[in-house]
């Protein structure tokens, strides 16, 4: 990393992203104060996204942490702004590499918890439980909890003052004026520290080309009354899990509607539960099991099933495709989409809709009913938030790089003096002194692999999609001491077509490479193992390729006797 050289002698406050800033997920955030040498940090959320299919077995992605693990004894905690899997799902994982201390409001601390008993670290981890509207200090770091409103109980914007200016950190946010669950928005609060002086506000822009506003959790729970009370037959309603406010506010919709709730999915029983211990949906109807499903009349059943993505492994796609041991929907059931489409996931979700209107299920979606709503600020709500906090400077976060851009944009639009994009890995300066990027360190990400860690430049992955796109060739021979050929080569194809388009199987073209190779090498190397393999492998390869166009990863196994 270069550094400005007035950074490695003077007090400074600095911000480093290494996760999502330039894109949406996966949120690690470090603020730094004090001169270079010696500079004290906190962190500021510690989040995952999803493997795709540009990750082939990756269950789950993270940031890469190399750089604050470098500097692990100048860091003073993490702070976790709320519950959602892009802000804590990576505790559980990296915590192990910082060993700081961890902090969080009582619904996160409930959920950070469970995480930390699954990975058998919960004895180690100093989880300190911060009340709503709480203020606690980590050495030159002040930092204040304030209560804001999102999709998810207790989000928290952290208003951190430091010697030299304090910063708002926003988390991700909404307003709504009448949450279905926890405390209003302190707009009361924002005022009095917009008042206070903010140097510096780092906020969430995912919605930042929506005009207007997101709207209320108040209203998509009138709606889904109306939707589910025009149903016939069994009623199935898949949301985001994590959204606890829309879990209540479906279960409303059950009650009024005469109607039993059923979840279905490891994922709701655990927030459930979570936010149950945390004094959260008390005073609903209890919940069912799926156990409970074939005792109930059809149209006395709500369930609220995980899968809202249409991933291949949660409830909807298993009671779909008729995998569920306990639940099934028939002609002239319902669905109801109570989610919005991540980008990315549009194809898996299509197909399992598509799936659901060739059963004769009806599916009713956002397009259809005001059935759900976004948990973050669109343009009006991101021009309140700037007129309470009035900082001099504008630091967006939270969205891929035109959502930063746009951002940006915007906060000069609204008369806030300066607007810095950055993306992950730029270290800028926020005071004393304009802010500007002041140099870079190494960032990436790390991949969940199974049960492993892996670095996501290890080769892996990439031989999986490889893999995925032109299959593979094995071939086993058996040479003698003089490099003759000793019973048969055996070749094994997977993931290629049976035959060319001459009508000639690739079995056999791989076969009549090896043979033509062998035929080739020069005496002098028939001793050499490599050298024999590389050859095989090159002309199998080749061989493939002209024939079918792709190029095949081929392995080839030596064996001498």
């Amino acid at each position: 990393m270069t550094l400005a050289a007035s950074s490695k002698t003077r007090d400074e406050l600095v911000f480093l992203p290494l996760g999502g800033a330039g894109e949406i997920g996966m949120n690690l955030n470090l603020y730094g104060y004090g001169p270079a040498k010696s500079r004290q940090w906190i962190m500021v959320d510690l989040g995952v996204t999803f493997g795709d299919d540009r990750t082939p077995g990756v269950d789950l992605i993270m940031p890469d942490t190399a750089y604050i693990e470098e500097h692990a004894e100048a860091l003073l905690g993490l702070v976790l702004t709320h519950a959602h899997e892009d802000h804590i799902g990576a505790v559980a994982h990296l915590w192990p590499r910082l060993r700081c201390p961890v902090y969080a409001t009582p619904f996160t601390a409930t959920l950070v918890r469970a995480k930390l008993m699954e990975a058998g670290i919960e004895n180690e981890v100093p989880l300190n439980i911060v009340p709503l509207g709480g203020r606690f200090s980590l050495g030159p770091f002040d930092i204040e909890l304030v209560t804001l409103t999102h999709s998810i109980p207790e989000p928290n914007a952290l208003a951190i003052r430091t010697p030299l200016g304090l910063v708002m950190h926003t988390g991700d946010w909404k307003i709504d004026p009448e949450p279905m669950l926890g405390d209003d928005m302190d707009i009361t609060r924002l005022n009095e520290i917009g008042d206070e002086g903010v140097r510096a506000i780092v906020c969430d822009s995912t919605n930042v080309f929506s005009p207007g506003a997101s709207g209320s959790e108040a209203d998509v729970a009138k709606v889904l009354v109306e939707v589910v009370r025009e149903c016939k037959g069994r009623v199935a309603v898949t949301a985001f899990a994590s959204n606890v406010a829309r879990i209540e506010s479906i279960a409303r919709a059950a009650a009024a509607c005469d109607r039993h709730v059923i979840l279905v999915g490891r994922a709701m029983f655990r927030l459930v539960g979570a936010a149950r211990e945390a004094g959260y949906l008390k005073d609903l109807p209890p919940f069912l099991t799926e156990h409970d499903v074939g005792y109930l009349p059809h149209d006395k059943v709500l369930l609220i099933c995980t899968g809202s993505q249409g991933e291949p492994r949660a409830a909807l796609a298993r009671i779909v495709d008729d995998s569920h041991p306990n639940v099934t929907l028939s002609p002239g059931d319902t669905v109801i989409f109570s989610s919005r489409v991540i980008p990315g996931n549009e194809s898996s979700i299509f197909e399992l809709q598509n799936t659901l209107a060739e059963r004769g299920i009806r599916i009713i979606t956002e397009r259809d009913h005001f059935v759900h709503v976004s948990g973050h600020p669109c343009r009006d709500e991101l021009a309140r938030m700037y007129q309470w906090i009035r900082p001099e400077v504008a630091i967006p976060v939270h969205g891929e790089a035109r959502h930063l851009a746009e951002h940006a944009r915007l906060a000069l639009e609204l008369q806030v003096p300066e607007a810095v994009v950055i993306r992950n890995g730029l270290m800028m300066r926020i005071a004393p002194g304009p802010a500007e990027v002041i140099g870079e360190v190494p960032s990436g990400r790390i991949y969940l692999d199974g049960e492993v860690l892996i670095e996501a430049d290890e080769g892996a992955v990439q031989e999986r999609r490889k893999l995925a796109f032109a299959g593979s060739v094995f071939v086993s021979l058996v040479l003698d001491g003089a490099g003759q050929v000793r019973g048969e080569p055996q070749v094994r194809l997977h993931g290629l077509p049976e035959e060319d388009s001459h009508g000639i199987s690739f079995e056999e073209r791989a076969l009549d490479a090896v043979d033509e190779a062998l035929n080739r090498l020069p005496a002098k190397k028939r001793g050499d193992d490599d050298a024999v393999a590389e050859l095989v492998r090159r002309s199998v390869r080749g061989a493939i390729r002209r024939e079918w166009g792709k190029k095949a990863q081929v392995s080839v196994v030596l064996t001498r006797i």
